[in-house]
């Protein structure tokens, strides 16, 4: 009998999707927001330039937010030279000196692309500012010009740097969407090369099957106000690596060693849906303890990420608070 019918896709009517009735006035205002926002054309895929370009515009966006942490004195910010890269160490300065020795290693989101130089500083301090501790931040290589393995080495590379100075029982590993596929698959690498795993694994959103295979990467193509797709970013990304790969895919390695409790957190309208209910299953099933965190409505990285801070993000950081108190104890 013939496989052809495998494919046949579901052809649905034109419709409009309103913010739900179920979520925060807080939240609906996000989601409209959301839906009208201007959003920057990619250039063309092999314009190297014209992305050089793209990326810079995007993260000028992101300065006068940096430069606002920088100057507040709620933050203490220095920087460190590991290896080749530049680290961003923040900490709050409500973080008791008890908690100084509980370690983050956050890797921020960005497609590898976006949210390098100065504002890996950003989502270092909101880290920082959320969870506590003191925050180790790689301003990793990016693309265009850094593709796969680079942004990776330079992660691992300060992962060994810090095993060096803290206890591993006090390091937690943090990653925001593509942070969150480096964050993995750096933890795949650390296992290779006979490191020791950190003491927990918070994934926020992650991106972790870069053949875009997931079943939301569809069904949620436009319902997501926040990523409105990856696809160009992650082909820069993959550039010549088998995107099956395990350290590009992190889902398709052996997650059965060298993955500690791990905590992963989504939302129904996140482009990236199937990824995070997909990796949970797949860390479950490799007898990992793994908790997933779903919010409703909550678009890529949440209502955040459109300017609010709804009663459902204050929630879902609220349990993410919860578990962190049991697995990251420094």
């Amino acid at each position: 009998m013939s496989d052809a019918a495998d494919d046949t896709p579901v052809y649905l009517p034109a419709r409009t999707i309103p913010p739900p009735m179920s979520i925060s006035p807080q939240a609906r205002a996000a989601l409209a927001r959301g839906a009208v926002r201007e959003r920057m054309p990619n250039p063309p895929i092999d314009d190297v330039d014209a992305w050089r370009a793209h990326v810079a515009t995007f993260n000028e966006r992101m300065l006068p937010f940096v430069d606002q942490i920088m100057a507040s004195p709620l933050f203490h910010v220095e920087t460190r030279q590991i290896g080749t890269t530049n680290v961003y160490v923040i900490r709050h300065a409500d973080v008791p000196p008890s908690d100084h020795g509980k370690i983050n290693l956050h890797l921020h989101g960005g497609g590898w692309a976006y949210a390098g130089g100065r504002c890996t500083a950003l989502p270092a301090a909101i880290s920082a500012l959320h969870y506590g501790g003191t925050v180790y931040a790689p301003d990793y290589r990016t693309t265009p010009d850094h593709p796969f393995p680079a942004a990776l080495d330079d992660c691992l590379a300060t992962y060994r740097a810090l095993l060096k100075e803290h206890d591993p029982a006090s390091i937690l590993v943090t990653g925001d969407s593509a942070g969150a596929n480096l964050a993995s698959a750096m933890l795949l690498r650390a296992r290779d090369e006979g490191l020791p795993p950190p003491c927990a694994l918070f994934l926020n959103t992650p991106a972790v099957d870069l053949t875009l295979a997931s079943d939301s990467w569809a069904v949620n193509d436009g319902v997501d106000v926040v990523l409105r797709g990856l696809g160009d970013e992650t082909a820069l990304y993959c550039r010549n690596a088998d995107p099956r790969d395990p350290h590009v895919s992190p889902l398709f390695g052996d997650l059965s060693r060298g993955f500690p409790p791990t905590y992963i957190r989504t939302g129904t309208r996140d482009q990236l849906l199937s990824d995070s209910v997909r990796m949970h299953a797949a860390l479950r099933k490799a007898g990992v303890e793994a908790d997933l965190y779903v919010g409703e409505a909550m678009p890529h990285g949440g209502f955040a990420m459109l300017g609010a801070d709804a009663p459902e993000d204050v929630d879902a950081r609220a349990d993410t608070i919860r578990w962190l108190a049991r697995h990251w104890k420094g």
